[in-house]
């Protein structure tokens, strides 16, 4: 699965991204809490280099909140501020100002002492496609005015929003990295829907999805698809899942054939729509070797 996309407009707004952080005192990074490292684009560390940076784990809804801890920990030992959202509810958006205060506390008291006082801080809000950073900044704002919707590339342009609070926001259009050398970051992306569903093959893409629940939720897939995993390493056990899923759905083509693209698409949208119940696909890399000890 050789995945490279990277649209003009994404290469327009890194080079825009670079000029704007010169205006701005921190850098606020909207991930998926499902997977919190995928879901960073890289080039955000050289692009931020010397701003005080903002996590913000969203879609905790849908993620597992003992994971989502671990997450948190882990970017506040890198010297990360951290709030933790679902921003479709505003679920810890409220913490948003409060924070950013925090963050740059320092800078605000050498305002103050040079009689600034009540100086807007300039806050740059990043973020890959489909996170949900438009949704956290209309909860942020309390109206809609950054464009949101449930599809990847919807925020096109550069837009500036002042908050009551004494903060001003910019939103950024979503982009992703020119190209996806490790096959588990694509596949990663495209399981929650942040690339779009046209540039893969589905059923490929809900064998792969199988295969990660298996390891990270088997007893949810168990219960929901009445499958059963087996005991011994299959060299093709996504698309062994898909079947017997498919075929307990009755999802069958003429000749007896198994619709394994159909159970693949009710597969993606049922993980997706927090339906499986709350999965996170990936841990911090420590987390991940002191597992698998």
């Amino acid at each position: 699965m050789n995945i490279q996309w990277y649209p003009g407009h994404m290469t327009k707004t890194r080079r825009q991204m670079a000029e704007y952080i010169k205006q701005v005192d921190a850098v606020c990074e909207v991930v998926d809490a499902r997977i919190p490292q995928v879901s960073r684009n890289p080039d955000m560390d050289e692009i931020a280099a010397g701003r005080p940076r903002m996590m913000i784990l969203n879609r905790i809804d849908l993620a597992d909140p003992n994971k989502t801890a671990v997450w948190a920990k882990y970017f506040r030992d890198q010297g990360m501020a951290v709030i933790q959202t679902d921003s479709r509810a505003g679920t810890g958006t409220q913490a948003f100002s409060n924070a950013v205060r925090t963050l740059l506390a320092d800078k605000i008291e050498q305002w103050n002492e040079k009689g600034l006082v009540g100086k807007a801080v300039r806050v740059m809000v990043v973020g890959i496609p489909n996170v949900g950073k438009s949704t956290f900044i209309n909860r942020i704002l309390g109206r809609k005015s950054a464009k949101a919707a449930d599809r990847p590339g919807v925020t096109r342009g550069s837009q500036w929003f002042r908050v009551d609070s004494g903060i001003d926001l910019l939103d950024t259009p979503g982009i992703l990295w020119p190209k996806f050398d490790d096959e588990r970051v694509g596949i990663l992306l495209a399981c929650t829907g942040a690339i779009k569903d046209d540039i893969l093959d589905v059923e490929t893409l809900g064998c792969k999805l199988m295969e990660l629940l298996s390891v990270q939720a088997p007893q949810t897939i168990v219960d929901r698809y009445s499958v059963s995993i087996p005991e011994e390493e299959c060299d093709f056990l996504g698309y062994e899942l898909l079947q017997q899923a498919g075929k307990r759905r009755g999802f069958l083509l003429r000749g007896g054939e198994i619709d394994t693209e159909r159970m693949a698409r009710i597969l993606l949208d049922e993980f997706r729509g927090g339906v499986l119940g709350r999965i996170t696909l990936e841990m911090p890399a420590a987390e991940e070797q002191g597992a698998d000890a």
